[in-house]
C-alpha cells in the first residue's frame, strides 16, 4: 500500500472534524434518514469520504471492483442503507481500521466488522444493544453498572419516561441520535464520566413536615432520574 500512513491520518482528521460539526439540520437525524425519508446529508458525505479513502488506498483493486459510475452509485446506496445503524464518526473510524488492517479492499461484511470493532475497542456497545440496555435499566439508574457512560448519558438525554412509555419506532431513533453524539466524542478521544450517584442523607432532629417531605421527595426523584 502506498501512502497508507497519510491516508490513515486523513481518516483521523475526518473523525475529529465530524465530532466538532455534529449539529443536525432541522427535520433530519444525524443517523439514518431525515423526516422526509431521504438519507441525512452527513451520512451521504461520510460514505463518499469512505469510498474516497478506499480509492486512494486500494487504487487498482478499487477500479477493478467498481468499473463504472452507475455501479459505484448502486454500491454506495447499498452501503448507505446497510450501515445505517452506525454514526458518521463510527463509519470513518471503521474505514480507518479497514485501511490499517488489510491490504485488500474491504467487503461490506468486513466494513460492518470494522465499524463494530472500532467502537468495541473503546468499550462502546453497538447502538441497538445500548438502546436495549437503557430501556431495561432499573431505578435508580445513575447507581447502576453501565457498559459505558455513553449508554447512560444517551438514555438520560432521551428521557427515561420517554423510553419507558413510547413505542420503539419513536424512542429508538431519538436514543440512537443521542448515543451517536456521545460515541463521536469518545471516538474523538474524550473520556465520558458518569455523574456522581446521589447519597441519601441521614436526617436527625425535628421531623420534616408533610410539605417538606413532599419537596424532598421531588428533589430526590430529580436527582435519581426517576
Amino acid at each position: 500500500m502506498t501512502g497508507s500512513r497519510e491516508l490513515v491520518e486523513r481518516a483521523e482528521r475526518a473523525i475529529a472534524a465530524s465530532s466538532r460539526t455534529s449539529t443536525t439540520p432541522p427535520g433530519q437525524t444525524e443517523q439514518g434518514t431525515g423526516r422526509s425519508g431521504r438519507p441525512a446529508p452527513e451520512r451521504v458525505e461520510a460514505i463518499n469520504q469512505v469510498f474516497a479513502l478506499f480509492r486512494l488506498n486500494y487504487h487498482n483493486q478499487y477500479y477493478a471492483a467498481f468499473p463504472d459510475a452507475e455501479q459505484l452509485r448502486q454500491i454506495k446506496k447499498l452501503w448507505l442503507e446497510s450501515l445505517g445503524d452506525y454514526g458518521v464518526s463510527q463509519l470513518l473510524a471503521g474505514a480507518k481500521r479497514a485501511i490499517e488492517s488489510s491490504e485488500y479492499l474491504p467487503t461490506l461484511h468486513r466494513m460492518h466488522c470494522c465499524c463494530r470493532e472500532a467502537a468495541t475497542d473503546l468499550g462502546l456497545p453497538p447502538a441497538r444493544a445500548a438502546y436495549e440496555e437503557a430501556c431495561a435499566a432499573p431505578v435508580p439508574r445513575a447507581a447502576q453498572r453501565w457498559s459505558h457512560p455513553a449508554v447512560y448519558l444517551a438514555g438520560r438525554d432521551s428521557g427515561w419516561f420517554f423510553l419507558a412509555n413510547q413505542p420503539e419506532a419513536a424512542s429508538w431513533p431519538v436514543f440512537r441520535d443521542h448515543y451517536e453524539r456521545y460515541c463521536s466524542r469518545v471516538l474523538a478521544g474524550e473520556t465520558l464520566e458518569m455523574p456522581a450517584a446521589p447519597a441519601l442523607e441521614q436526617q436527625q432532629g425535628t421531623p420534616l413536615s408533610d410539605k417538606e417531605q413532599l419537596a424532598r421527595l421531588r428533589q430526590l426523584r430529580q436527582e435519581l432520574d426517576l
